[in-house]
């Protein structure tokens, strides 16, 4: 399915060393945003918070604003991904009783592979669902690959709790670890960052043993959240110590608290380890008014995430995850992609459109949120346990990469 490229990295720098016929640098390679509206046909059960619709909401709001097209940015439909790749990562049996248990046959072992709960009901088109948002993931890092993208985003990817063979936090193909897999295989040293409000355990558990993939997650403590995992002295154990990072945040972390940990711990840990690429997670159950989640974040954070990562000089696959408010989801990966595509959605652009165009109340300044100041107290309960944390988690990681 996927061909042997060489380095993404030797790709990329070939490619922007070179020069058009009148001697002028030549365009970096686009972004793509992957999306179908398949993927809007298999909602969860109503009374699950998982939503599918968020993605197209997402790319109604570019559309609507003209953002999905031009010479540096187009549009790419997924397709599902295929039994072989699947198995990659997932079990055989596990992907036959999943199959089966969207098709309303389901006994005591899918129960025992986290099925028919809460998190990860069945529902008729399960499987179809899983399958092509999976594909869309792995469609993005296809196009990395043969170099017709430098950024790709899946709003509709994410899953990164499933595990080889189990379901869990609405997850039931982890197609962010396929993803990184994949990438790997091809000989790429790959970054795995997840800022999405959940640790991303399933997917730091794949590659926790390995040094060709690392893997940080800024979440907000498993103290306070589901999945109760990814502390700060979690760093991976064998060949991959010291490639497993974690950045657990308390409740209530506001937007300079997040910043001032993702710059000491992911800039310097993205730089030092010299990736060939970056897989990207940006849930956004981190922003305020999340109802399932703790922290305060306004969407800004995740933008200025986007240019530390682009400022690497890495190809990026993004994919979506978390975010149960849904308007205010489907507005920030609006603002992410815009992100992606080096362009900043300010207020010359959009002001004014947020309370129409977005159907939002909220804020009429466009894609960003207005400004969250924390006050005294919230800093005072905040910041001594982050800056706490960034500490330990240096002291234990830093060493392994000469920093």
């Amino acid at each position: 399915m996927f061909g042997r490229f060489g380095s993404l990295s030797d790709m990329l720098q070939a490619y922007l060393r070179a020069r058009t016929t009148d001697g002028s640098p030549m365009a970096a390679p686009k972004a793509v945003f992957i999306h179908s509206s398949d993927l809007e046909q298999y909602p969860y059960p109503p009374d699950c918070p998982f939503n599918t619709q968020r993605a197209g909401m997402a790319r109604s709001i570019l559309a609507s604003m003209g953002l999905l097209t031009g010479p540096d940015r187009s549009e790419a439909a997924p397709e599902p991904a295929e039994r072989d790749t699947l198995e990659r990562f997932h079990t055989a049996r596990y992907l036959d009783v999943l199959a089966d248990a969207a098709m309303g046959n389901m006994g005591p072992e899918g129960l025992h592979m986290g099925l028919g709960t809460p998190d990860c009901p069945v529902f008729a088109g399960l499987y179809d669902y899983a399958v092509l948002a999976c594909g869309a993931t792995l469609t993005g890092a296809r196009l990395i690959l043969s170099g017709e993208a430098g950024v790709a985003f899946n709003p509709s990817g994410g899953y990164h709790h499933a595990g080889p063979d189990y379901a869990a936090g609405f997850c039931y193909v982890n197609d962010s670890a396929l993803a990184c897999m994949i990438l790997a295989g091809e000989g790429n040293r790959v970054f795995y960052l997840d800022v999405d409000a959940h640790h991303g355990d399933g997917v730091e558990n794949a590659f926790y043993d390995r040094s060709d993939v690392m893997t940080l997650s800024f979440h907000e403590s498993g103290k306070t959240l589901f999945p109760g995992t990814g502390f700060e002295y979690d760093t991976g154990s064998g060949d991959g110590e010291g490639y497993a990072a974690n950045v657990p945040l308390p409740v209530g972390t506001h937007d300079a608290a997040f910043m001032r940990a993702f710059e000491a711990v992911a800039v310097p840990l993205i730089g030092a380890y010299d990736p060939d690429v970056v897989v990207m997670e940006l849930g956004m159950d981190g922003l305020a008014g999340d109802p399932l989640t703790h922290l305060g974040l306004t969407n800004n954070v995740y933008a200025d995430v986007i240019r530390h990562v682009l400022a690497a000089g890495k190809p990026v696959l993004a994919v979506g995850g978390g975010g149960y408010h849904v308007a205010n989801t489907a507005r920030a990966w609006a603002l992410a992609w815009t992100a992606l595509c080096g362009q900043d959605a300010d207020e010359t652009m959009s002001l004014g459109l947020g309370g129409v165009m977005l159907e939002s109340t909220d804020w009429a300044g466009g894609l960003r949120d207005r400004a969250l100041v924390p006050d005294e107290r919230l800093r005072r309960a905040v910041d001594p346990i982050v800056d706490r944390t960034i500490e330990t988690v240096r002291r234990n990681l830093f060493r392994f990469h000469g920093l």
